[in-house]
């Protein structure tokens, strides 16, 4: 009985000590790492940290943005608000705006958010819309705006304007109430008429340091390339840009119910090429779901490079992005908008959406989805820039995006939701430990306990 008393506190010993490991970790863990996401969760993830801004309707109120960093801000249900960014006369700026609707939103296809950018004057720079389309499910959209150098139009440094708008039922353009979509003395507006939230991440890209070629490569490989094949590794995703899930090439699979919209990230170097489809599985049931599933891709600033969505009859089927060319830079010069937008390195998002339409054909769910990544081409060096962009990384793949990649890593912000794979591993690569010191850790923390626990046991033994 002795023996296996001593036994049983040795095994208890490791439980404290293992604990003690486990809980060291979580001082690794990225600061505003959000937990797992609920199933059936469908609230964006944004970013930690994001500055709250207040846009406006006039110059003298608008909100001030800073290339680098990120914000939130609520939309009215009517009306547009402007921001003010400051440029350089070198610096191509891109301010992808992501809207949120709420979770219980009536929407229909041609609602959405548009983008304008103009100067100081009131020159147009760009214009640019994103609208939930066949859908017909709130979720997050995103439209990217831009002030290009070398362009003929929004030329030199200065105030630049960012005019957010909704479209649609209750986006008219005028506005009546203030910032948050009230009326002065009024409480906000209740129910699927609330405000929406956005999410604003401007972003800056310096000119190169000698002259690149100005026209966009003639020919590139067009054709969709046979599906992988292949057992399917659980990979689910991110709940928004911030802490989106890496990707490699290879077969992935999630569990989305109707409403959820889930973010990827693909790191691309200059010279490779994407290809992506997502395939919704079998369900019970009868009927058609136009826009079941909305598959999309967006480039390193976020903004859309290419969109599919998926009429479901609950026959197993894929939707499949249509080819885009490898990562060059000369791409900018092209007018087909799915090549222009493939003009930089760096992670490369997939969004799935899952239309909540669905539930009332067949079920809740949750529905099967299976994600098929191919990178292709000869990976080689990229242009050589004047300065720095803003973020630094934003135009960068490192050893550890592709690390990331084969591992399953969240983005730098933290992730929401885990797919396979041992947790303790996780928490090593989120907390950039090595699997050495985990191991000395653990030892450590097991040779401590035992310790403690033999101390306990020979204070209590009786003395003859």
């Amino acid at each position: 009985m002795r023996g296996r008393r001593r036994r049983t506190v040795g095994r208890a010993a490791l439980l404290p000590g293992l604990s003690v490991v486990l809980a060291s970790f979580a001082l690794f863990a990225p600061p505003g790492a959000p937990a797992a996401a609920a199933a059936g969760e469908t609230s964006y993830g944004f970013a930690p940290g994001a500055r709250t801004v207040a846009g406006g309707q006039g110059s003298a109120d608008v909100g001030r943005l800073e290339p680098g960093d990120v914000y939130r801000s609520p939309l009215p249900v009517a009306g547009r608000l402007s921001y003010r960014i400051r440029l350089t006369a070198g610096d191509t700026a891109y301010v992808p705006v992501t809207a949120v609707p709420p979770a219980d939103a009536t929407v229909s296809s041609t609602d959405g958010i548009s983008v304008t950018v103009q100067d100081a004057a009131g020159t147009q720079c760009s214009f640019a819309s994103a609208r939930f389309g066949a859908a017909l499910s709130p979720h997050p959209v995103t439209a990217l705006g831009e002030r290009e150098t070398g362009r003929s139009l929004c030329q030199g440094g200065g105030t630049y304007y960012v005019i957010v708008q909704r479209l649609g039922t209750g986006g008219s353009g005028t506005t009546t109430g203030a910032i948050a979509g009230t009326t002065a003395g009024t409480t906000p507006t209740a129910g699927p008429d609330r405000p929406w939230d956005l999410e604003i991440a401007p972003a800056t890209e310096p000119r190169t340091a000698r002259a690149e070629a100005t026209t966009a490569p003639r020919t590139w490989d067009s054709a969709t390339p046979e599906p992988l094949a292949g057992t399917p590794r659980e990979r689910s995703g991110g709940t928004g840009f911030a802490s989106a899930r890496a990707l490699g090439q290879g077969v992935w699979r999630t569990e989305l119910v109707p409403g959820e919209t889930r973010f990827y990230k693909v790191p691309l170097d200059w010279g490779r090429q994407l290809h992506a489809s997502a395939e919704l599985g079998a369900a019970a049931g009868q009927g058609y779901v136009g826009g079941a599933l909305d598959l999309s891709l967006h480039n390193p600033v976020r903004g859309t490079v290419e969109d599919t969505a998926l009429g479901y009859t609950g026959t197993a089927r894929p939707a499949v992005l249509a080819p885009v060319p490898p990562v060059e830079y000369a791409n900018r010069y092209a007018v087909p908008a799915a090549v222009t937008s493939v003009r930089f390195a760096g992670d490369y998002y997939l969004v799935l959406h899952l239309s909540e339409r669905l539930s009332g054909t067949f079920g809740r769910g949750p529905f099967a989805v299976t994600l098929r990544v191919q990178v292709s081409g000869q990976a080689h060096a990229g242009p050589q820039y004047a300065g720095r962009p803003v973020p630094g990384d934003v135009f960068t793949v490192t050893g550890q995006d592709r690390a990331a990649a084969l591992t399953g890593a969240t983005g730098a912000t933290g992730g929401a939701g885990g797919g396979g794979g041992d947790p303790v591993l996780k928490l090593v690569a989120a907390g950039g430990i090595g699997t050495g010191t985990l191991l000395l850790a653990v030892l450590g923390g097991w040779t401590l306990a035992a310790r403690r626990t033999q101390t306990r046991a020979s204070a209590q033994k009786p003395t003859a």
